[in-house]
């Protein structure tokens, strides 16, 4: 598989985003990049060697943002049963991949669905980790 270095950079500004909001800390369960906060995954971010299509899984409650996510090329409801409660998958590579910065915002609305309330107060007041 060939590495697209657009949707490496991509997913370099959502990790690095994702990490810098309020308690948020990156783990790798089953191998694969997550953030959490308050020990719970808001975003999925797989991983970076190549082995697997880069993309993102998060969370949105919002009705508007959830319909727009699933409106990206190549974006489905996530698996194992995660599609249910909101979870969207969304692929970094190919054409049309959303820009960085609407890829921020969903992983925001994604912390805001899980965040405990005292982060998401944190992150209202200016907070950044």
């Amino acid at each position: 598989m060939t590495v697209d270095r657009n949707a490496l950079r991509k997913r370099a500004k959502v990790r690095e985003f994702a990490l810098g909001l309020p308690g948020a800390v990156e783990e790798f369960p089953w191998g694969e990049s997550v953030a959490k906060a308050g020990g719970k995954v808001f975003v999925f971010l797989g991983v970076d060697d190549g082995s697997h299509p880069p993309g993102m899984t998060v969370k949105l409650t919002d009705e508007a943002a959830h319909a727009h996510a699933l409106t990206a090329p190549g974006a489905e409801p996530a698996g194992y049963g995660l599609g249910r409660a909101g979870w969207v998958r969304v692929p970094l590579a190919g054409q049309d991949v959303p820009a960085a910065e609407l890829l921020c915002d969903w992983v925001e609305e994604s912390y805001r669905a899980i965040a405990p309330k005292r982060l998401t107060a944190e992150l209202d007041a200016g907070g950044r980790g």
